[in-house]
């Protein structure tokens, strides 16, 4: 089987989110299956940059659209995934993030840069290059690469294509002057197609074109179909909801592995779940917090911005910093208004609260390793990994009981903490793994973490929990299997 993978990111080259994620480690779980697996990305600067240390092989040099194209190879480091870069100066010849520059603004001609890199695609997928690879499935994941199944639905001859929506969220949204100066077909200005309430979408183009559509949920494939997660696509994907189908993404469970994390200062597994103490004080030396084992500290890591429930956190943990009940280490970069409210809590609780804003890996491990309970109240999460981080290092989640947390998090309610407190419920019987609240305010927040913090204060419950998250599989081997057999159906198709 060969499948031609189209990303923006791969983690280790390039990430700015979950996407990067997924990018670096389905295609090692699929070639570890037997698939053939060409990974595609752009050649950023930073990638090249990367890319020199594992070696790389300029493949071919060819003009696409006018433009001058490089294809260069090398392996996605730490593995045997064979990676094709696409280098255009658009690409390789900025400073910045993939989508932006410093200042966190879009790069102005980002619809041509992906343009580009779509038509590179298309190009491989239908044999059009002289390389020894013409694949038999070509996945695609969000916006960046939406139009890549409808560039190929114009080929009698083209591998079947899967379209994977990592966060609907963000569209890839632009006006018509944009859509005419790349010259695609006049008739995809239409609303069956890819024009979206007076614009186009790259993201749509993928939904509307695509021969199976993915999402990185179960609940949030059936969210999207409504209008409150719809993002204005939910009559189309209802439309296509025979193909469409939810799949949880997995982890990297050699990086995220807190028996051999190189980045945290202390190792533990399950059975030796005491050492794991260590970490937390160490984390509240190094950020300079009073080290103390049985203050209850809470972690968040993520971007700051309005989907990650910030908001909610900064409102429903104040009376707790206030009342000396808790510390909170926070990493992340973001909004303005979220970076600046962080600050503004570190600043009114300086030996409560310590606020790194940017992004660590490093950082994000230690703090996975360290925190009692980790923060993730996302008012949406297609699948989000972060919490099955938290729970693979036993610190204990609280989430907003939607999308991929609702999947992937086991609630232990207030009943059950009821019967435990009254002698009814034994640990034995418990198999819960974190905390979830349904209603997305500070004030549910508010209480949920109140329940947590009731089961914090009895450690024999609160073992048990950690235990049961620590035991849980989230590799990538059941949703990579998921995939294999949606290539499977695609290719009997």
């Amino acid at each position: 089987m060969k499948i031609l993978f189209v990303c923006s990111e791969a983690y280790p080259l390039i990430k700015t989110g979950g996407l990067g994620d997924v990018g670096g480690a389905l295609p090692r779980a699929l070639l570890k299956r037997g698939a053939q697996v060409r990974l595609l990305l752009p050649a950023y600067g930073a990638v090249m940059s990367k890319a020199k240390d594992a070696g790389l092989k300029l493949l071919l040099e060819f003009e696409c659209d006018g433009a001058p194209v490089k294809l260069w190879q090398t392996r996605l480091p730490g593995s045997r995934v064979v990676t094709w870069l696409v280098d255009i100066a658009e690409f390789s010849a900025r400073d910045g993030g993939p989508y932006g520059d410093h200042t966190g603004a879009d790069w102005h001609d980002n619809a041509w840069r992906f343009y580009l890199f779509s038509r590179v695609a298309e190009l491989i997928s239908t044999a059009q290059l002289s390389l020894d690879f013409t694949p038999e499935i070509t996945h695609c994941h969000d916006w960046q690469t939406g139009l890549v199944p409808a560039l190929l639905s114009r080929h009698t001859k083209r591998p079947a294509t899967v379209f994977t929506i990592h966060n609907l969220a963000y569209g890839g949204i632009f006006n018509y002057e944009t859509f005419a100066s790349l010259r695609l077909p006049e008739d995809w200005w239409h609303h069956e197609k890819l024009e979206f309430w007076g614009n186009f979408s790259y993201l749509k183009a993928g939904l509307v074109y695509a021969d199976k559509i993915t999402t990185v949920s179960p609940s949030y494939a059936e969210e999207i179909q409504t209008p409150e997660f719809g993002q204005g696509l939910e009559g189309l994907l209802s439309h296509r909801k025979a193909d469409l189908l939810g799949l949880i993404n997995g982890i990297d469970t050699q990086t995220w592995n807190p028996g051999s994390d190189a980045f945290i200062p202390s190792k533990y597994t399950r059975r030796s779940l005491k050492r794991r103490m260590a970490n937390k004080l160490a984390l509240q030396q190094e950020r300079k917090l009073p080290v103390n084992e049985n203050i209850p500290l809470f972690g968040f890591v993520g971007r700051l911005v309005e989907q990650k429930g910030v908001s909610l956190i900064l409102e429903a943990i104040k009376p707790l910093l206030a009342a000396g009940e808790c510390q909170l280490v926070a990493v992340g970069t973001g909004q303005r208004e979220y970076e600046q409210g962080l600050l503004a809590l570190q600043e009114e609780f300086p030996d409560a609260v310590a606020v790194t804003i940017g992004y660590s890996e490093p950082l994000s491990h230690w703090v996975e390793a360290a925190c009692d309970i980790f923060l993730m109240p996302s008012l949406f999460e297609p699948c989000g990994l972060n919490q099955m981080y938290s729970q693979r290092y036993g610190a204990l989640p609280i989430c907003h009981y939607v999308g991929g947390l609702r999947d992937t998090v086991v609630n232990f309610c207030q009943p059950q903490l009821d019967a435990y407190l009254n002698g009814s419920l034994s640990v034995s019987d418990i198999d819960e793994t974190g905390f979830l609240f349904r209603e997305p305010s500070a004030e549910a927040l508010a209480q949920c973490i109140h329940r947590a913090l009731a089961c914090y204060q009895q450690p024999e419950l609160w073992q048990a929990l950690q235990l049961n998250a620590m035991h849980k599989d989230f590799s990538w081997q059941q949703c990579c299997e998921g995939y294999m057999e949606l290539y499977r159906e695609l290719l009997e198709e």
